[in-house]
């Protein structure tokens, strides 16, 4: 299940692209795929392993393209292990709600972006997050649990404090809202409850179920998810300079990381022009 749109984050062969906090690697899956050169950093050491092994079974089953390399390894997004101007793309998806200094990880993002290069950045939703938070404190209030809710103006404010340009949002998700309002309702982890497994299901349809099923449940998100999509999803750009580039940096290796498939090569990003930013 994918919260950046592709079609407005493209993504061309040999890119270098970093998904920061990538939790179980969905979006470095998907950027593998494509051809890209994927870092997939968090801060979680059993998460990084799985996403690690990941990468083998989609390098052995032919899955990514020739030239396409993946590195799964551990960091810290408040002082990521490149050099500046690294990477082409860079995704940080339901991770920015997580980390006190918010500033500092945009700081740091925007550093090793290249000039042109791509934000995605996402982020729970203010009103149906705001909602969880009401029925619920155990679904927030844990150890790495959610500390603040974006609104969309605030975050994209955020963006350009960070010298970035916005560019494009929308919202992502919305069958997944009325899933956490009643999990919330009824106990974040009572999975038992009858409406749990009910809407459960129903988001199983979704992904797995018969043409006919997942028709009707993408046209419904779509009609939902200006109203109640369950993410805010905003992407920027990093202003080119003026003065002529400098020589491309090399990034540091990691030290450990194993890579899948080729070295990584830069590639210059396209600018996407898919819209003007706002909530």
């Amino acid at each position: 299940m994918l919260t950046v749109d592709f079609s407005r984050f493209p993504l061309a062969p040999g890119d270098r692209v970093l998904d920061l906090g990538c939790g179980g690697g969905r979006h470095a899956f998907e950027c593998y795929r494509r051809g890209a050169n994927v870092i997939a950093l968090d801060q979680n050491t059993e998460e990084i392993a799985e996403v690690r092994k990941w990468f083998a079974a989609m390098e052995q089953a032919g899955e990514a393209p020739e030239g396409a390399s993946a590195v799964a390894m551990e960091g810290n997004a408040l002082a990521l292990p490149f050099e500046d101007e690294y990477f082409d793309k860079i995704i940080i998806s339901e991770v920015m709600e997580h980390i006190p200094d918010d500033k500092g990880v945009l700081n740091e993002m925007f550093r090793v972006l290249k000039p042109g290069g791509l934000l995605a950045v996402t982020v729970p939703r203010w009103l149906p997050e705001k909602i969880c938070w009401a029925l619920s404190d155990e679904y927030h209030e844990v150890e790495g649990g959610h500390i603040r809710i974006y609104r969309g103006d605030e975050l994209l404010g955020k963006l350009k404090d960070a010298g970035l340009e916005p560019y494009g949002t929308h919202h992502a998700h919305a069958l997944h809202a009325p899933y956490w309002w009643i999990k919330c309702a009824v106990g974040v982890d009572n999975d038992k409850a009858l409406p749990v497994k009910a809407y459960h299901q129903l988001l199983v349809w979704d992904i797995v179920g018969t043409p006919v099923i997942s028709t009707l449940t993408k046209a419904a998100e779509k009609a939902l998810n200006p109203v109640i999509g369950k993410s805010f999803v905003a992407y920027a750009s990093k202003p080119n300079r003026a003065e002529p580039n400098r020589a491309e940096p090399v990034g540091a290796e990691p030290v450990g990381a194993e890579p899948v498939g080729a070295e990584p090569a830069g590639a210059e990003a396209d600018r996407a022009e898919t819209g003007r930013a706002g909530e």
